[in-house]
């Protein structure tokens, strides 16, 4: 057979296995049920939207969250208490889209401009608190203002060290702001699962690099097995 038929049959078959793929395994950010989806300034969720809910059974308050990161939650600060004798608290779980336009519009009136305002708060649909994967976290009631002094507490380092041991991210780290579009937020974890975190705790990056590395190997590895 003419090498160029080959090729073309081979092209062809690889195309056919790419499309009969999972959503979740090509193309993980898309997918809103998904621990990979991604939602940022560029990439965002309908006002309508609203996950699953579960309270987490932990000190604080917005406790909700989806129930697969409200377990993982609780497992996170019975940890953190057990190792360090420090209590952590949640502030702010899920929020309705509604609630992060409210947000966001208050920000707006206190800095003026849209620009400032992003820098700090994810418009509506923007956030990765309607996915009910985040979640903002102190280590006392006297630190609810969160700040990036956060970082340096015994919580807060805790949390840096060992959230991916639960399926947890620092989604905003410092020097990312460039790629994620955000100041840095050392109280902001993300849940992705245990695997993923722990591949992002072994190579630190943003997930919107990751994302594209991940999609890249996974097509290479079909490729590969393919052949």
């Amino acid at each position: 057979m003419a090498t160029w038929l080959t090729q073309l049959l081979s092209m062809v078959s690889a195309g056919a296995m790419l499309v009969s793929t999972s959503l979740d395994t090509l193309a993980p950010q898309h997918n809103q049920k998904g621990l990979l989806f991604l939602i940022n300034r560029q990439w965002r969720v309908s006002e309508t939207f609203e996950p699953s809910l579960r309270m987490a059974d932990v000190p604080g308050q917005l406790r909700r969250m989806r129930e697969d990161a409200s377990y993982a939650l609780e497992e996170m600060f019975a940890a953190c208490k057990m190792e360090t004798g420090i209590r952590l608290e949640t502030v702010s779980g899920y929020r309705s889209y509604q609630k992060q336009e409210n947000i966001y519009n208050n920000k707006l009136r206190s800095v003026g401009t849209e620009e400032k305002a992003d820098e700090y708060v994810a418009r509506p649909g923007a956030s990765e608190h309607q996915m009910g994967l985040a979640m903002d976290v102190s280590q006392d009631s006297d630190m609810v203002n969160l700040t990036s002094a956060f970082g340096r507490t015994r919580g807060g380092l805790w949390i840096r060290e060992n959230c991916w041991r639960f399926g947890f991210i620092l989604r905003y780290d410092e020097g990312w702001e460039d790629v994620t579009g955000y100041e840095y937020e050392p109280w902001h974890v993300r849940y992705v699962g245990k695997e993923y975190a722990a591949r992002l705790h072994e190579s630190p990056m943003p997930l919107e690099t990751f994302l594209i590395l991940h999609r890249t190997e996974t097509m290479l590895d079909l490729l590969v097995r393919e052949k």
